[in-house]
């Protein structure tokens, strides 16, 4: 494995369709500009060029269903891509990054939520680039209606239902199972994880996130939003 310089900050989010991560995201990095601070904002699947094309393949709803090893090994080569190309080179740089989606994402989604067992997720990330872990992981925790609600009106109003909407259109007993696998997780990993009210509202989420990040840079919740 490659060096690690001291500096750099790896965080993830993640959470169920229509958690709110992603506009968590946005807010983080706009605080951490606003200090002086530009981090890499990335996300899983499409963070690069390769990445882009498989996240189509990945997210387009389909007449015939993909098989649940087939997905999954799909997830992996865009990970794969996005550590050699993207998150390894900006981390050995002391660079901040702030990913959306990453290896828990798999773990809850195609572990639990398609009942592969993570086990066999694991075994594919046992070796290099593959077996880099984040320093944080946020874990936006919200009931699966609310989520999924938020998730379908959010693809129609801006036309992707069409082109991203295929995990929207699994039954609500897949995405149980996927917030159940993420809640799991973060109680055997309690050290990385940091569970919030994905709930609530944008503000109050918000200051949690800094709350969860506080140990680092206490002086964010002092710049304005």
């Amino acid at each position: 494995m490659s060096e690690r310089n001291e500096s750099a900050r790896w965080i993830t989010f993640e959470g169920i369709e229509g958690s709110g991560k992603s506009t968590q995201i946005r807010r983080l990095n706009d605080r951490l500009c606003q200090c002086g601070r530009r981090p890499i904002v990335t996300r899983e699947p499409g963070g690069t060029d390769l990445g882009a094309r498989i996240r189509s393949l990945l997210l387009r709803p389909t007449s015939a269903p993909m098989a649940s090893l087939t997905e999954l090994l799909l997830y992996t080569a865009d990970r794969a891509q996005h550590l050699s190309e993207v998150i390894v080179p900006a981390l050995e740089a002391g660079e901040t990054v702030l990913c959306d989606r990453y290896l828990d994402a798999t773990l809850a989604y195609q572990g639990y939520g398609r009942q592969l067992g993570c086990e066999q997720v694991l075994e594919l990330h046992d070796r290099p680039p593959l077996d880099r872990r984040p320093d944080r992981t946020l874990l936006f925790d919200l009931k699966v209606a609310t989520g999924l609600g938020r998730a379908r009106e959010r693809n129609r109003a801006a036309g992707l239902d069409v082109t991203e909407g295929r995990f929207e259109d699994e039954a609500i007993e897949f995405h149980e199972r996927v917030r159940q696998g993420y809640l799991e997780l973060a109680t055997s990993d309690d050290a990385r994880f940091r569970v919030i009210d994905g709930g609530a509202k944008p503000d109050d989420v918000e200051q949690a996130v800094l709350v969860a990040l506080a140990d680092w840079w206490p002086d964010l919740a002092e710049t304005p939003s």
